[in-house]
């Protein structure tokens, strides 16, 4: 049936055809797979968060995970201060910038 069709269509018809076609994968390949991977390493990064690890919230807050569940985890903010957040809302992980010496003039 679309071949009849494809080859009743006038000569602009295979253009005509092929355009949409040709965005559609120009829009999947620039945008909707780069944002699966993004997504896929955010999930395994969150699944291999451990006790230790020095992470940063989607809001901002710094801190280090103390406690790590199923679906939360419990990060100290301050000393003594923990707070428990879903998985989801940790953004990354920060890891300790060596520091320069001083130096004095």
């Amino acid at each position: 049936m679309f071949l009849t069709l494809f080859l009743q269509a006038p000569a602009g018809g295979i253009t005509q055809f092929l355009f949409p076609v040709a965005i559609a994968a120009v829009v999947y390949f620039f945008m909707i797979r780069p944002q699966q991977k993004r997504a896929a390493t955010a999930r395994k990064f969150r699944e291999s968060l451990t006790k230790g690890a020095t992470v940063v919230t989607i809001g901002g807050l710094h801190g280090k995970v103390v406690d790590v569940h199923e679906e939360s985890v419990i990060v100290e903010v301050d000393r003594g201060t923990r707070l428990k957040f879903d998985r989801s809302a940790i953004a990354r992980e920060v890891t300790p910038a060596a520091k320069a010496p001083i130096t004095t003039p």
